[in-house]
This record gives structure tokens, sequence and C-alpha cells, in this order.
């Protein structure tokens, strides 16, 4: 790795979108003394609180991320729906590590599936669909229940559908018709669902967190637990099936890929080419979080390897629980709480996060319940 190549403080990093991730990004970069430039749309969106400048604009806006690449050193994104041709034209200017391909795989769900089929990864069955005569016929291959979802967009169980019978297709009919692209995917009745979340440097040097185990609510990530609750088999499949995706996809940064658990196999269900919410553990559970070791990445620092130094739970906070966590806060000495610096506060929307860290997981289990309000389902 040559030196001059390195990108070091007090240099500016560039942050392509303003939310949670890219603050935690820029919370990071700033203990470690580098400058924040970030593009985002809404003015004092929550990394822009933390940065040193705002370029207030569109994420396409090609004036807007020509003034960003003028201002850093280097650039990255905090989401993976960035315009491809803007990711182009920053890394033609040798200023985007993480590079566009990753962008490209992870924004188009049958690409990313194309990609998993090739290294002969575990993936549920699937088929493409563009319309709802393409959709009828596909189904005649998979059993019931099934997943529809839309190839390009949807977060958060947003741009999917489940089909619990034959009942249900005039209905997805029409929502294919109107995405024009699906994906039909069989259904995995999994125990468990886990993340790796792992960063790879620009020399290919990859360290791995411990691997994450997920609980979802609604469709939005409600918990994390780490270490996650399976067999050393189960974890030593999850790593080497990141590493191979890592490689081809020639990875730079952080980056997470979610999977299913059955019976002591693993399905590869998505993947984000970014910090992850399942990562948030990392702040506080570990000696480098994934936000530190993915400025290192970017910036042609030596990652660091990285140790647990306790297990953890992690806890989103969605709008609806704001009043009860700031009661909470009063009276509890439990629990670091990470609030995003968002103005609107919404329901379902992430406000912010829970972590708590002790010996016993079983302790902090039952100290991460009392921070749900009591009318939680």
């Amino acid at each position: 790795m040559g030196k001059n190549k390195a990108v070091l403080p007090p240099q500016t990093i560039g942050i392509i979108g303003g939310g949670q991730l890219g603050r935690m990004m820029a919370f990071a970069a700033r203990e470690m003394g580098y400058r924040i430039v970030v593009l985002d749309p809404t003015p004092n969106c929550p990394t822009a609180q933390v940065a040193d400048e705002q370029i207030v604009a569109p994420y396409d806006d090609e004036y807007g991320i020509q003034r960003l690449t003028e201002l850093s050193d280097v650039v990255t994104y905090e989401f993976e729906n960035v315009d491809l041709e803007m990711a182009s034209f920053i890394e033609k200017q040798g200023k985007l590590p993480q590079g566009a391909f990753p962008l490209e795989i992870t924004q188009n769900r049958e690409k990313e599936k194309r990609l998993l089929e090739e290294l002969q990864l575990p993936i549920p069955m699937f088929a493409i669909v563009h319309n709802g005569e393409e959709l009828e016929k596909a189904l005649a291959d998979f059993s019931y229940p099934v997943v529809v979802k839309t190839c390009r967009g949807g977060y958060d169980g947003k741009g999917q559908l489940k089909l619990d019978s034959e009942d249900d297709i005039p209905a997805v009919k029409q929502f294919v018709d109107e995405a024009e692209h699906c994906i039909v995917e069989e259904w995995i009745p999994f125990e468990k669902e886990v993340s790796v979340v792992f960063t790879r440097s620009q020399a290919g040097e990859i360290t791995f967190f411990p691997l994450a185990e997920n609980i979802h609510k609604d469709h939005i990530l409600f918990q994390t637990i780490a270490p996650a609750r399976v067999s050393t088999d189960v974890q030593k499949k999850a790593y080497e099936a990141a590493r191979l995706i890592a490689e081809k996809i020639g990875v730079v940064g952080t980056f997470a890929v979610e999977m299913f658990v059955k019976e002591g196999d693993i399905f590869i269900n998505e993947m984000a080419p970014r910090p992850h919410n399942s990562g948030h553990y990392t702040i506080e559970a570990c000696n480098v979080s994934q936000f530190k070791q993915h400025i290192r990445a970017i910036c042609q620092l030596p990652l660091m390897e990285i140790d647990m130094v306790k297990p953890a739970v992690m806890q989103n906070i969605l709008g609806e629980d704001m009043p009860f966590v700031l009661e909470k806060m009063i009276h509890e000495k439990d629990g670091i709480v990470h609030l995003y610096g968002k103005e609107e506060i919404k329901e379902k929307r992430k406000m912010g996060h829970i972590t708590i860290v002790g010996t016993s997981l079983e302790k902090i289990m039952e100290q991460a319940d009392s921070w749900r309000r009591q009318d939680y389902d």
C-alpha cells in the first residue's frame, strides 16, 4: 500500500446520503480528525448536524455530485440507491474506492441473485417475472407460500407481498403489472436470521465482526443479538459465503450479508454495500466499530483486528417508541441510547437505537425487554 495513496486527517471525506448511517460514519471519521462534507436534499439532515459542510441537492444532481467530488479527498455512500451514473463519475475521478459495481448489484435483486447463483451459494429458488401473465406461469413451479418482491427499491418490507394461496394471485398480478420487474422466491421457514457484517480493505484483507442474530417485527429490524446463538458450523458457512461474495464483487469498506438459518444450513437473503443496522452493536461491544473500520478501509489505513469486548443486544427505536424511551432515560442506567437527530417523528421510522452490553447474554436480554413499551405486541 503506497503511503501517498492514504487519505489522512485532516483531509475531507464526502458522504452521499445524510441519514443515520452517514451520521455514524461522520462521528467515527471526526474522532479520527477528518473533515466531512455531506450531500443530501434535506437541510440539516442527521449527517449534516455533525459535518463541516452540507451540499443540499438531490442524489442524482450533477452539479452537487461534482461539487462533492471537488471538495472531498475520498467519497463514500451510506445507502445503496445512489445514482449509478454519478457513482461512475466519482469513481473515474479516483475518489470512490467502493466503486459503482457493488451498487449496481445490490440495487437490483435479479443481478444480486444471478451473482449468488454464479457463485453456487445457497439461495431460495427464484424466478424473474415482468407481468401478471409471467407470474401465473412461474407460480406453477412453486409451492405456497411464496414471496414476490420488486427487483428495484424496497426496504423494511416495502415493495414485497406474500402469497399464501391461489386466492392471492389477482392482487399480486396487479402488483407485478405495476412494478414490471419482480422476483418470485420460495418461502424459507427459517429458524433464525443472521447477518455477517465485515470490512474489506483496498488490498483485499477482510475482517469479520461477530455474527449477529436478527429479530424483525413488521418487516423492520427490531433487535440484534451478538454473538448470534448458532453453531460454529453455521458461523463458518456464513463467513465463507460472505468471503466469496466480497471477493467476487471486489468490496471495499463495510458490507453486510443477511442470511436465513434452517436446520444447520444457510440461505442468502439480501446484501447491503455499506454499514448495516445489525452492526450498530459494534460501537459499544467491539474494540473497533463497523463505521470506524469502514473509514479505515476507504482511507487506505490498515484494518484493525476485531475483538468483541462483551456480548450485546441492540434494539431499534421507532417513532412510536420515542415518548417511552425519553421517559425511561430519566430512570434507567443500563442501556446506551443513540438518537439520530431526525426532525420529524413518524410511526415506524427509525429514530435511534439502544445498545446494552454485559457479560451475561441472558441478563442483557432481560434489560433489553425493559426498554420495550408496555403495550409492545
